[in-house]
């Protein structure tokens, strides 16, 4: 297969998060992660096992969930989660934050569940992506969760689950970006499925696109 785009594509975190994904869907991610080098492959922590021995000797990375999609797990759940999955191996922890405690105002608390995965990943060379979940925050909301992931050492921060009201945008992406200042990661996820709606979130300062549409928006950019 043609390595077209690559620059595009090294951008996703090739994505299947969805509760019915069989065994045979996650062989195909991992698959089409290999024929389009895609950045990562993302999926739910049963499957990690899985991927990191499809996805061995290869470039894409080992991405899985953490507290997802609520958030609302206790900080030792979040921590035993992400030693489990990286003993499994992966490489990339997409950890959802405390958004309830978040909103009504428990900044300490959200910083503190982020840190305490943080460290376990770092020990373990994982960087950690710090899912906000915007949909259901205002925009103040949204830049303190970023200031609060950055504080804590995160890699990133993500604006969706997925599982949401609504995914990224533009909007959101900028916020973020303008929050975090210009070194760390932003990614963009939920209700990307163009080569135009990564353009967009990429212009807006997101370095990292989370997307299940992941092939056909490479395909987009070889035509």
């Amino acid at each position: 297969m043609s390595h077209a785009a690559p620059s595009i594509a090294r951008l996703i975190d090739h994505t299947l998060l969805r509760p019915e994904a069989t065994r045979a869907d996650i062989l195909q991610l991992c698959r089409e992660a290999r024929d389009y080098n895609f950045a990562s492959v993302c999926v739910n922590p049963y499957w990690v096992p899985l991927v990191a021995a499809e996805l061995s000797g290869s470039q894409p990375k080992v991405c899985t969930v953490v507290g997802f999609p609520l958030g609302a797990t206790s900080t030792e759940a979040k921590v035993s989660e992400t030693e489990a999955a990286l003993a499994a191996g992966a490489q990339e922890i997409d950890m959802v934050q405390n958004i309830g405690a978040l909103r009504g105002g428990d900044r300490q608390a959200v910083q503190q569940d982020i840190e305490a995965v943080v460290k376990v990943a770092h020990r373990r060379d994982a960087i950690v992506k710090v899912i906000l979940e915007t949909a259901l925050l205002d925009d103040d909301q949204k830049t303190a969760a970023c200031l609060l992931a950055k504080a804590a050492g995160a890699d990133f921060v993500k604006t969706s689950t997925g599982f949401g009201p609504s995914g990224a945008t533009v909007h959101d992406v900028e916020l973020m970006r303008r929050a975090v200042g210009p070194a760390m990661g932003v990614k963009a996820s939920g209700g990307i499925r163009t080569l135009d709606d990564l353009n967009k979130m990429v212009a807006a300062g997101a370095t990292r696109i989370g997307a299940s549409a992941s092939v056909k928006i490479v395909e987009a950019a070889r035509t």
